[in-house]
Formats: structure tokens, sequence, C-alpha cells
């Protein structure tokens, strides 16, 4: 196993314990004398495994630690850490007067991954092959989702945690249409 693959593995055990950490800051369980402890850690764990993500990229990529079961763990570990963090920040509430995730942003962000997932099986149905580019709208709806939950998290702003959402959603439903016209030219190309 690569380096790179470990610390995509290592990423894949922080994520239980952020959503524990998260949970319990949510709930201000009493584990350390200062909930805000709580959230420090909860947001310190998140950091880490946001940043093992960046790493086991990098080493895969200039170091060659490239590895099928890395390449297959890789978006698995992504999804998880997101969908956990999105997930709890938005059933439980970081703070009074609904500090939260709004119910719509996270069904948004389901229904984009659910729809790529579906376009991918279709054009595997039909042996094609699945290369799809990553587009900079891709990459700026992961940048809007992470500055989303550390809005959440950080708690620095007093503005509604919907502001930022607003902004995300504009770029998960570009993301969303632009892998649906990459997936449609795919099919196009194969006809």
């Amino acid at each position: 196993m690569t380096l790179a693959t470990k610390i995509t593995v290592l990423r894949l055990f922080l994520v239980p314990v952020f959503a524990t950490l998260a949970i319990a800051y949510s709930l201000k369980v009493d584990w350390f004398e200062n909930a805000e402890t709580l959230r420090w850690a909860a947001l310190s764990v998140f950091t880490i495994a946001a940043l093992s993500d960046w790493l086991d990229g990098w080493l895969a990529r200039h170091c060659n630690q490239g590895s099928e079961l890395g390449a297959f763990l890789d978006p698995i570990a992504d999804k998880a850490l997101v969908f956990s963090a999105i997930i709890v920040l938005t059933f439980f509430q970081w703070d009074a007067d609904g500090w939260a995730i709004p119910i719509w942003f996270v069904a948004l962000v389901i229904f984009r991954d659910c729809m790529i997932l579906i376009g991918i099986r279709i054009l595997y149905s039909k042996h094609l092959k699945v290369k799809i580019k990553p587009h900079w709208s891709g990459k700026a709806c992961t940048v809007s989702l992470f500055l989303v939950i550390g809005w959440v998290m950080l708690k620095i702003i007093p503005l509604s945690p919907v502001y930022p959402c607003i902004v995300a959603a504009f770029f998960t439903l570009w993301s969303t249409f632009e892998y649906f016209r990459q997936g449609l030219a795919i099919l196009r190309k194969a006809n």
C-alpha cells in the first residue's frame, strides 16, 4: 500500500471522529470542561482530513504513488467527509437561531452526486469509456462546499449560513450541468 493510499485510509478513519466531535458539540456533551473545545476539535479534525485529500493527491501525482486501491478509495473518502459534514451540520445546529446548513442545500448536493453517478452508470451500460474531465465549476463547487462547512463551524460572521449556501448552490448546479453536458458529448460521439 502506497503512502498516498495510507493517507486516504486515514481520511476515512477521520470521518467518524469528526462526526462524533461535531455531534457532541451540537448536543453540548460535557466531555471537556468547555464545549467550545469540542467545536475546535471537530474543526481541526475536519481541516486535517480536508488537507489530507490535497496531500494524497499530490503524492500520487508527483511521487508516483498512484494505485488502483487509492484511485478507488479517494472519491469514497472525499464524499464520506463532505457528506458527513453537511449532514451533521444540517441536522445538528451549531448555535441558537437555526445556525445550521439548510436541508434544501443537502438535498441539492446529494441530487448532484446521484445525477453524476446515474450518468456514469448509463455510459458504462452502453460500454462507453467514461473520461469525465474535471471542470473549473466542479472545483468551485468543492471550494464553495468547504466555505459553507467552514462558515457554520467557525461562526465568525453573524450572517446566516443560507447566504454561502446560495453561492454554493449556484456552483453545484453549474457543475451538475457541465458534467451532464460532458456525458451527452460522450453519448453523441459514440453514436
